[in-house]
């Protein structure tokens, strides 16, 4: 099954403020994940989320990027005909400011 990936209009903004080099390790991480973008739990390659820091979380999921500090959170929208991977956010994870934003846009 293939999955689409479809972007938030301000998760494009992020990632097009990345450095060249670290948005092509950020590209290069969500077209791996959307192979299988579903939770551990079920096989996938995503992190479930649940109460971060106050924010309910609970449905999305996250690609974590140690190396450079990058989150990005997910969620999977999918029907009979549809299969999206729909990143909501993009963001360093300093003082947990990507959770606070994907709880926004959640």
């Amino acid at each position: 099954m293939e999955w689409k990936i479809k972007y938030h209009p301000l998760a494009e903004e992020e990632l097009a403020k990345l450095d060249g080099s670290v948005r092509k390790i950020v590209l290069k991480g969500i077209l791996k994940v959307s192979a299988n973008p579903k939770p551990q739990n079920e096989g996938g390659y995503g992190k479930p989320l649940g109460n971060k820091l106050g924010n309910d979380l609970t449905g999305l999921l996250k690609i974590k990027y140690r190396d450079i500090g990058i989150r990005v959170v997910y969620k999977l929208l999918e029907d009979e005909k549809t299969h999206e991977m729909y990143i909501l956010v993009i963001s360093a994870r300093a003082d947990n400011e990507v959770y606070d934003l994907a709880g926004k846009r959640k």
